[in-house]
């Protein structure tokens, strides 16, 4: 079992285990004290808010499938019988908010677990029922979540009755509804929460949204991710909910305008004219990352023997977020372009090597193969790439964590060996870039002569990847007379 088993185990196994303990599991002889390792909970004593007294807290580390670590807390007071339970997340602030949705048909779907973390809105809308964020963390079921829905609802029902009869009936209206849908005023003598016995009572089926920003919360699907009454799907944070959630410090009232130019000095930049290469444009818009307004720059710059192409660049001061990408500033080429570079010596990393967005590269020796498009435009060196190779499918391998096989684990262990290997030249290899539009570039270190390392190679695209590049539908030349024809007709 990994460490992360061990600390972090199943809520399944931590159930069976809790089965094979005593009964009265916080009576702990001294004489036993070894025995508490062994325990699935952690009992610390805690001072109890509502009496004073010293309580019990119970903390329970578990993994629940599917989703991710939780730590289950539970406090109760045996002086004065104050209890209360909570949920946090044990792993990393998710880089994306989720929102899962989930269609109650049967009663069966009331016995789905839901995990709701503090940043959670919950939203019924066939009943305009929305459950703003709470102050603490929950694990519940569906059917759960609803019985304290109606407890909450109904403790001030009495109040409202005399001092707004109004809202009053609305709100009893809608704990009516949620009562049809639990079913005890229709079966009294079943035991509250045995959901299967009631399986005869009729239930109108409801959506159950959950929508987190902190993508800490989760509702159970039944079978297999391919539930058809469950979905999930995540989305970029706001800026406003990165602040919430305490990822970054609120924006400055100062911001500057949507767009701007910027010219550089003649010393810095060598002036120019409007669309020259001297010439900077900066444009204001969101970081992808944090949402805080940065500055993208955006400058044309000519690369000898080979085109003019656009630098991007974005560099955020909020959360260090960096990115650069790369695009061609000239026509489309009439033929695609493949390189061939034979790598001898740690010399050749430091080749500056254009890599367009719509590139592939391959490395014969070591079987890598990225299909176009793999890891955007990039403007770096061979090293810089292959290093970000390497950082890319090594990070993929860590993801993936157990779901991989020992055989897929070893292959890809031994595919990660031989990259490394290339990447320090270790040993010779050959770097092939093809790029159907002809927009990629490897440095020649012998310009203008030609390189006795690197060939280039110029073909004629298919009809296939004109029509994925979508050339076979633009027009370039006499577009104006078709519009005139279609105006006519």
């Amino acid at each position: 079992m990994s460490k992360a088993n061990e600390l972090f185990p199943s809520i399944g196994f931590a159930a069976d285990k809790a089965d094979l303990l005593p009964e009265k599991d916080h009576e702990i002889d001294e004489s036993n004290a070894d025995d508490t390792d062994d325990r699935p909970t952690q009992e610390i004593e805690s001072l109890c808010m509502k009496c004073g007294e010293q309580g019990v807290t119970r903390m329970l580390l578990t993994s629940i499938p599917f989703f991710r670590e939780v730590i289950v807390i539970s406090f109760r007071c045996e002086h004065c019988g104050a209890t209360n339970n909570e949920i946090q997340s044990a792993s990393t602030i998710r880089p994306e908010g989720t929102i899962y949705t989930a269609r109650i048909v049967s009663r069966s779907d009331l016995n789905r677990q839901i995990v709701r973390s503090e940043s959670c809105e919950i939203v019924v809308p066939e009943y305009e029922l929305t459950l703003p964020p709470s102050t603490r963390g929950q694990l519940t079921t569906v059917e759960g979540l609803i019985r304290d829905v109606i407890a909450d609802l109904s403790m001030d029902q009495p109040l409202r009755r005399i001092q707004d009869e109004d809202s009053y009936t609305k709100i009893q209206a809608l704990i009516d509804k949620l009562k049809d849908v639990i079913g005890d005023e229709e079966d009294k003598d079943v035991h509250v929460g045995k959901t299967s016995q009631k399986d005869h009572i009729p239930l109108t089926p409801f959506t159950l949204k959950l929508d987190d920003p902190a993508g800490n919360s989760f509702i159970e699907f039944v079978n297999n991710m391919a539930d058809p009454k469950w979905n999930m799907r995540t989305y970029p944070r706001t800026l406003k909910q990165n602040v919430a959630l305490g990822l970054v410090a609120p924006p400055k009232e100062n911001n500057e305008g949507a767009l701007q130019a910027v010219k550089g000095g003649d010393e810095e930049l060598g002036g120019g004219e409007a669309g020259t290469d001297g010439e900077i444009f900066v444009f204001n818009g969101p970081c992808s990352s944090c949402g805080h307004p940065i500055d993208t720059m955006m400058k044309k710059v000519n690369i000898p023997y080979f085109k003019d192409v656009i630098i991007m660049s974005i560099n955020c001061d909020h959360c260090g977020y960096r990115d650069n990408e790369v695009k061609s500033g000239s026509a489309i080429s009439e033929k695609g372009k493949r390189i061939t570079l034979k790598v001898e010596d740690r010399e050749d990393l430091s080749r500056d090597i254009l890599k367009s967005e719509t590139s592939g590269i391959t490395i014969p020796e070591i079987d890598l193969v990225l299909q176009h498009g793999t890891l955007g435009g990039r403007f770096t060196t061979l090293e810089g790439i292959l290093n970000q190779v390497y950082e890319e499918l090594s990070e993929k391998v860590l993801q993936a964590g157990d779901s991989l096989t020992v055989g897929d684990r070893k292959s890809f262990e031994e595919f990660l060996k031989g990259l490394k290997e290339v990447k320090n030249v270790e040993r010779p290899f050959t770097l092939i870039l093809d790029d159907p539009l002809a927009n990629s570039y490897v440095q020649n270190l012998y310009a203008p002569d030609p390189d006795p390392n690197m060939t280039i190679e110029l073909y004629d695209r298919t009809w296939e990847q004109n029509e994925e590049l979508g050339l076979h539908g633009m027009k370039v030349e006499n577009y104006k007379e078709d519009e005139e024809k279609e105006e006519r007709s």
